[in-house]
């Protein structure tokens, strides 16, 4: 009886944990609970943006005052840092020199000429006796000779008078262009020579430019935009300066480059602004802001549901049964808090935006208020299609 007993008991024992390990299994595979994300809507809008470009203020004309006569400077016609108009005196160089030069080749000039006017009658002589068979033929040829060597003197004294001229004019330095001039590198007195140290410079002022490096795929883009240089003004091109303000005048592209630079794929753009107030100085370094429109609606979404892995960019997109999918997405450019989605997404496509750090592909989540009802009505929709189909 007592075995009998110890029997029973054993086997209820075996049966009852049993039954223990098989609610444990059962409690093992009970799928987790939904994890609880925001989710919203990939939509199409508008995608208008800025690029932008480091940039540095350049003069669109630009040029040095060299001296091209040695001496003495004799005078300075401006205050430095002032606005000049072309043609207006800059610099005197002592002329004494160049003038006594001139002097004297005039001078010669007219010895030359009386030289020739004596040689003209000579030969004019000779020339009617050998017609009368009254002279010898080597006379003639001899007055004729020295006649055309008269003229050569006379042409090569003109050369002298037209060189020293030059060298006279250049005592008298003018201002090629309109602009402001900078400080003076030398001063009353000072020997200059051609080849020494520029005098001063001059930039013009008004437009200005500002010279950028753009990427070679950038080229078609700025050439359409130079296409466009005549056509309304609006804010395609900002300046931005130094303090982070930005320039109240948009800019038009000016000059693009004729070749690209080899060794960074690059090619130089100059930007051309008015400046009819002198706030910019070439030298100045900004960035030049370039509005990039495509005119069509792109896809767009909050940055936020971008992750990054190894270089590249994924978003988690609820699916059937709310469980979610990571997709790999190619971005464009980035507007705000938005980011435009170039491939990899379709309009309308719910995705995660907060708590993607909880969930991993395949997961199974909940559209947590604001947007779970829209969630909830996709998964109702979703639900319904299967069932149709």
């Amino acid at each position: 009886m007592k075995t009998y007993i110890n029997a029973f008991l054993l086997t209820a024992a075996a049966l009852f944990a049993i039954a223990c390990g098989d609610k444990k299994n059962d409690q093992q595979q009970q799928a987790p609970p939904p994890t609880p994300v925001t989710a919203v809507k990939a939509e199409k809008g508008s995608a208008t943006y800025y690029d932008q470009f480091p940039a540095t203020v350049t003069a669109l004309r630009e040029v040095e005052i060299q001296p091209q006569v040695s001496g003495n400077i004799t005078g300075i016609f401006f205050q430095d840092g002032q606005r000049v108009s072309k043609g207006q005196k800059l610099y005197t160089i002592d002329p004494q020199q160049y003038r006594a030069g001139y002097d004297q080749a005039v001078a010669n000039l007219n010895v030359q000429k009386a030289n020739l006017n004596r040689a003209q009658k000579d030969a004019n002589r000779y020339n009617v006796l050998a017609e009368q068979d009254a002279v010898a033929k080597q006379l003639v040829d001899n007055a004729n000779a020295t006649l055309e060597a008269a003229k050569m003197q006379v042409e090569a004294s003109q050369a002298t008078i037209e060189q020293v001229a030059t060298n006279l004019k250049y005592t008298t330095i003018y201002a090629p262009l309109d602009g402001t001039i900078g400080i003076s590198q030398v001063r009353l007195g000072a020997a200059v020579a051609p080849g020494s140290t520029p005098l001063n410079t001059i930039s013009s002022d008004n437009p200005i430019a500002a010279d950028l490096q753009v990427d070679e795929t950038e080229i078609p883009r700025f050439l359409k935009l130079q296409s466009q240089k005549n056509s309304v003004q609006d804010s395609t091109l900002i300046l931005v300066q130094p303090d982070g303000s930005q320039y109240k005048y948009p800019g038009s592209v000016r000059i693009i480059d004729r070749a690209v630079d080899p060794q960074t794929g690059t090619i130089r753009v100059r930007i051309a602004f008015p400046n009819p107030d002198k706030l910019l100085k070439p030298g100045i370094n900004g960035n030049v802001r370039v509005k990039n429109n495509t005119g069509q609606p792109q896809l767009l979404i909050p940055y936020q549901a971008v992750t990054e892995q190894m270089s590249e960019y994924f978003v988690f997109v609820v699916g059937d049964s709310s469980k979610v999918v990571q997709k790999k997405v190619t971005l464009g450019a980035r507007i705000n808090d938005k980011v435009i989605v170039k491939n990899g997404l379709k309009e309308g496509e719910m995705i995660v935006t907060e708590g993607t750090q909880k969930i991993r592909d395949g997961a199974k989540v909940r559209i947590s208020q604001p947007n779970q009802q829209v969630g909830s009505q996709r998964d109702s929709s979703s639900q319904k299609t299967a069932s149709t189909k």
